[in-house]
Formats: structure tokens, sequence, C-alpha cells
């Protein structure tokens, strides 16, 4: 997909854990990194492919627990009910009070897909349709069958819920939506969008509205690990 997000100024965000006086324009497109996990038996962050995450899943049921929604200690000058996005570490936050955040894990654009600015939800949809765009036809054939609408469902790409970012008042064509590949959190594999899994998904929607801002960092501006 791609998007009509301006040039904006990222927000620099600071304090304990977090990355100081980091800013960057948008709608720049931000170059995917490779995932990775902590290993806790070997001490090291490792790769975490799509192999991967498949064996993992089929293994466990749940992607990895870092990827789970979680609070956790944030600290920002972004008001509460602000989404802020740190596609490196594959992390969505929503800003809560007394400095905490509620953390879900997200998939995110793979290579070449990335990228970053400020927008808002212009638009709120429960199990929505979904058409792919002229440009993913063209790259892939076989969505062409849903040239005119999938209607909403389980098998549905956007999964339980879809929140349509706008700048400006137009639709960026970007999203935060659901999955029907709970699998794929933590990866680079989107079109640019951002997915959830849809439990996750569900939590987010009924926790935001219309005109929420969103924060999409650019890579390189990821938020430090451990936070």
């Amino acid at each position: 997909m791609s998007g009509g997000v301006s040039r904006r100024r990222l927000l620099a965000l600071a304090g304990a854990g977090l990355a100081a006086g980091l800013v960057g324009a948008g709608p720049a497109r931000a170059q995917a990194v490779y995932s990775q996990i902590y290993d806790a038996k070997r001490k090291k962050w490792i790769d975490y492919d799509p192999s991967r995450a498949q064996q993992y899943y089929q293994a466990y049921g749940s992607v990895p627990a870092e990827f789970k929604r979680q609070l956790v200690p944030f600290r920002t000058a972004e008001k509460p009910g602000t989404i802020i996005i740190d596609g490196d570490r594959h992390f969505l936050y929503l800003v809560q009070p007394d400095f905490k955040a509620i953390r879900y894990g997200i998939g995110v654009g793979r290579d070449g897909f990335g990228w970053a600015g400020i927008v808002s939800i212009g638009r709120m949809v429960e199990w929505p349709s979904w058409t792919p765009p002229p440009e993913m036809i063209a790259r892939d054939p076989r969505s062409a069958q849903w040239a005119n609408g999938m209607p909403g469902g389980p098998d549905n790409p956007l999964g339980a819920r879809a929140m349509y970012l706008y700048e400006g008042g137009k639709d960026t064509i970007y999203r935060i939506h659901g999955t029907a590949e709970p699998w794929s959190i933590g990866l680079n594999i989107s079109s640019g969008c951002i997915r959830l899994n849809n439990d996750d998904v569900t939590d987010l929607y009924s926790r935001v509205a219309i005109k929420t801002k969103v924060i999409v960092l650019m890579s390189g501006a990821a938020l430090y690990r451990g936070v």
C-alpha cells in the first residue's frame, strides 16, 4: 500500500529508557529491519523470521511473551490516549496516565513498505471488508478476485477491527487492523499497515476514538530495548 502522509516532524522522546531527541521527517519510507526476540536460555537476541514464528506459534499456541499485551513503564510528553508505534521493535504503545502504556505486539511493513509520520484515526470499523489496491493486484494477481471487496470475517486480512489512518482529513491508505495470521506478530510482513492479533486489536479498538493521534516512528528512531 502507499500513503499520502505529508512531511511532519516526529516526536522527540525523552526519559529513562527512551530515545532522547530523536526526530525525523514523514512520510519517509523507513527501511524495515529484521525482527529479533530475546532468548532467555542463551541470553542473547536472535533473529525471528516467518519460519521461526510459525514454528513457535504451532508449538505454544501464542506469540513470544514480549509480543503479548502488557502494561509497561513509559515516559513521554504525549497525552494519555496517544498511540506511538515503534516499528523497529514491533510494538504499539497506547499512552496511559502516570507514565505507563499498554504495549501491544505488532506486525509491520516488510522491506520497502515501511513509513513514518504523525496521523490520526479517521474511521473505525468492526469486521471490515477488504479491497486490495491496484498496486497490490499488480504485484499479486491472486488478489484480483477481491477487486470488488472481500466481506469481513475471520479469514479477512483486516481481521476483527480496523482503524483507518488519516492525515489532513484524507485517508492515507494505511490501517491499524487485526489479522488472520496471528503467528505473524513481531515480523516485517505487511504492505505498510500495522497488524495486531484479533484479541489485541479488539482491545485497542475499545480504548480509542476518532481523531486519536498516532505517531509512527522512523526506522532508527526506535525506543531502546528493555522499555
